[in-house]
């Protein structure tokens, strides 16, 4: 059973910056403490001209090919969101304002501990309103070919994934695991994302991937890791893809009791299953546990 019973949100800005992996700008980003009930909400401080509050929903993803993509009804978006968010919703962080200069997230060293690191800095308070879950009552599924992601009935959050490639630097892996705060801190956050050499020249000579290096992705080249520091982790590759999943789920703006299991997916395929789940209103419930602490007395 999740320990948070209310919301909470920062004590202070969490302030950093860094470059965007795929534009290659550096961005500066202040997150702030936000009201009960006010979600997570981007803001690019750089637009001026139009409505610049992105807040985060299902609905608003509008891209996942490389990443997690927000954005709003004046066409103003914010990308690579799902490292933060991630940190966000296991940090048990509900009502943020991300402000930020720019149109993507930084990339940091392509996990999601800086983020950890810089919200633990600023601190955290409680917030007297209770913290609202989605609790899965049914299970939906997404599938496409050979990638499927599942949400299924569970009485904590738990997030299972599985990856193939045929390089073996790589090869099978697969993780399951019982997701909290501190499991989160010590089995996912540190882990970052990859790329394969090939696949990130291509990406730069269609104008993307520009912030992309060794700093701040696992990079393989066949069966060979190029990075000089080789892995964190065995299994960091399945890993990122549980975090990366974590952060694509929190888009519905409250944390899961439900466990997610994922097979050969990616952001586009996460996006669908949450698509999917709001379609199904009958397959989930919002639950608070002030509820259940009334009814245990």
């Amino acid at each position: 059973m999740p320990a948070s019973v209310f919301q909470q949100t920062l004590q202070g800005p969490a302030i950093f910056a860094g470059v965007g992996v795929h534009t290659g700008a550096y961005t500066r980003v202040s997150v702030r403490p936000a009201p009960v009930n006010s979600g997570i909400v981007f803001v690019r401080t750089d637009v001026l001209d139009r409505d610049n509050r992105v807040p985060v929903s299902g609905d608003a993803v509008t891209k996942t090919q490389l990443g997690t993509v927000i954005e709003n009804a004046a066409g103003v978006s914010v990308s690579t969101i799902e490292h933060l968010m991630a940190a966000l919703v296991m940090l048990n962080i509900d009502n943020a304002t991300v402000e930020l200069d720019g149109p993507e997230m930084p990339i940091m060293d392509g996990s999601s501990l800086p983020f950890v690191q810089v919200l633990d800095r600023a601190g955290r308070r409680g917030q007297d309103a209770p913290r609202r879950y989605i609790e899965i009552l049914d299970v939906i599924e997404y599938v496409d070919g050979d990638k499927r992601a599942t949400l299924s009935p569970s009485d904590r959050f738990e997030v299972a994934f599985e990856i193939a490639f045929a390089s073996t630097a790589i090869g099978r892996q697969r993780v399951d695991l019982a997701m909290d705060e501190q499991a989160f801190r010590r089995e996912l956050a540190d882990c970052r994302t990859f790329g394969f050499l090939h696949e990130v020249e291509y990406l730069r000579s269609i104008g993307l991937a520009r912030g992309g290096s060794m700093e701040n992705a696992v990079v393989i080249e066949g069966d060979r890791i190029l990075n000089p520091e080789g892995l964190r982790r065995p299994d960091e590759f399945v890993r990122h893809k549980a975090l990366d999943a974590i952060g694509d789920l929190y888009v519905l703006g409250a944390p899961i009791l439900g466990r997610f299991e994922g097979v050969l997916a990616g952001h586009g395929v996460n996006n669908m299953l949450v698509r999917a789940l709001m379609a199904n209103p009958q397959a989930w419930r919002y639950r608070t546990l002030v509820q259940d602490l009334a009814e245990a007395v």
